[in-house]
């Protein structure tokens, strides 16, 4: 696998690397083995977190082996130096480890800076050796920026896709001239990209840039294991499906953190939001079966109590964009109910 050094850090890392936060909704057994085969396909960076419930655990059962073969990058979503030093105890345990490699704020407001209690207990476990190299993940530009230009940081972590600005996509320059290494979450934007090829080849451009390619299921593994060994040039067709994306795309959509869950009322929000986008871009036969068509009528039940909302990285009006999608799923379903 072609290897990139990722900003001013020693760390040489496989140009395709392992986005475990969808590892929360597979089986412990079958995450493993996908982590493993993700290790022998040549995959040697894996970006989880203390908040992606039991991710840690599976990616240290799986790979806790080949530990000095592989890096691991993990994120602490504290606010203070106490609850920091206690994820961490929880991250090394989980991830059978006694290092880790990139330890990052995970999406703070605001960026911390020296002085802050944040950034310095993340420094002082730099110094104390238990963490090499330190980051921060945001999913507001600005704070991307600033956090890069800073030069306080070793890593950035933001989302980046075929489906970003022009003023997004500059955070890679920034990071270029700071000698920051910058990780590009969310590139299939939520899995609503047509097009895995499209998303690989056009990230593929920024040779600065190490994009975490979210895996739940086997076959998705073997698409990016596929695409790694015959990496795709990014064609006039290519382009075309980028730029048909970009227009059906374009405004407010949910990329699917899944940030906003749990939801009190049970509504399966990261899915929901997406519903009308899933409707059109997957097969629709998968999202009207009895059992969504009861998930969406739970939207009703939404007592607007704004923990969505408030928990949306993109400041999304979760419980308006409900709605609408609720609304729409119902005028689909009766237009096509002689078909479903």
């Amino acid at each position: 696998m072609d290897k990139m050094r990722l900003g001013r850090m020693g760390i040489l890392a496989g140009r395709t690397a392992f986005g475990a936060l969808p590892l929360q909704r597979t089986e412990k057994g079958e995450a493993v083995r996908i982590l493993r085969k993700a290790y022998d396909g040549g995959i040697d960076f894996y970006d989880t977190a203390r908040g992606y419930s039991d991710s840690e655990e599976k990616v240290g059962l799986a790979l806790s082996a080949v530990r000095k073969r592989i890096t691991i990058a993990t994120k602490t979503h504290a606010s203070d130096g106490e609850t920091m030093h206690e994820h961490l105890r929880q991250s090394l345990e989980k991830l059978k480890t006694d290092y880790i490699d990139v330890y990052q704020l995970h999406n703070p407001p605001a960026v911390p800076k020296p002085g802050d209690e944040l950034y310095d207990s993340l420094a002082g476990l730099k110094r104390g050796g238990a963490v090499r190299y330190i980051g921060i993940t945001c999913h507001k530009l600005s704070n991307a920026v600033e956090a890069a230009k800073s030069g306080l940081y070793d890593t950035v972590q933001f989302p980046l896709s075929y489906l970003s600005s022009e003023q997004e996509l500059a955070v890679a320059g920034n990071c270029r001239d700071a000698s920051v290494g910058l990780i590009a979450m969310k590139a299939l934007s939520g899995g609503l990209v047509s097009s895995a090829a499209a998303a690989f080849a056009f990230l593929r451009q920024y040779d600065n840039v190490l994009p975490i390619w979210g895996i739940q299921r086997e076959p998705e593994l073997d698409e990016f294991l596929a695409l790694e060994k015959n990496p795709p040039a990014l064609t006039g067709a290519l382009q075309q499906t980028i730029e048909k994306d970009r227009k059906e795309l374009s405004g407010v959509f949910c990329r699917g953190c899944g940030y906003c869950q749990p939801c009190p009322a049970g509504i399966p929000i990261w899915m929901a939001t997406r519903m009308s986008l899933l409707l059109r871009r997957a097969p629709s036969r998968n999202f009207t079966t009895p059992e969504w068509r009861e998930a969406m009528e739970r939207i009703e039940d939404c007592t607007n109590c704004g923990h969505c909302r408030e928990r949306c990285p993109y400041g999304i009006d979760t419980p308006e964009l409900l709605k609408a999608n609720l609304k729409d799923y119902r005028e689909f379903v009766e237009a096509h109910k002689d078909e479903l």
